[in-house]
């Protein structure tokens, strides 16, 4: 992983998270604010699993377990798709800051992404 793209993903991550909880903490329901930072997030997830397709065949393997990296991918990618429909099912409150929540575990699984791809030795 790269370590300037890991700090955008979490930035964003964190700062669309916490954006939605506010936003729903004040009552707003899902709008296209809430629901478009969830997509950026996703966006950057995707970038994500092409770079980690790419990096090791361009000398950048993982020193940790590749399993454990790819089931955390997998499972940050699917969380924001996954808030997102929750949200557009059931349009309360609630819903927005569900998905301020998704965004902030997106977070927290990236920076745990970066430490099994650079720090650990399998």
């Amino acid at each position: 992983m790269i370590l300037w793209f890991t700090l955008v993903q979490v930035g964003v991550a964190v700062v669309g998270g916490l954006l939605c909880m506010i936003l729903g903490l004040a009552g707003r329901r899902p709008s296209d604010l809430s629901v478009g930072v969830l997509a950026l997030v996703e966006v950057l997830l995707v970038v994500q699993i092409v770079m980690a397709i790419i990096a090791p065949f361009a000398g950048n393997a993982p020193t940790g377990s590749s399993l454990e990296f790819w089931v955390y991918l997998v499972s940050a990618a699917l969380l924001p798709p996954a808030a997102v429909f929750w949200a557009l099912l059931e349009r309360s409150r609630w819903s927005t800051v569900i998905m301020g929540v998704a965004a902030l575990a997106v977070a927290v699984m990236v920076w745990r992404m970066h430490a099994i791809w650079t720090v650990q030795i399998a």
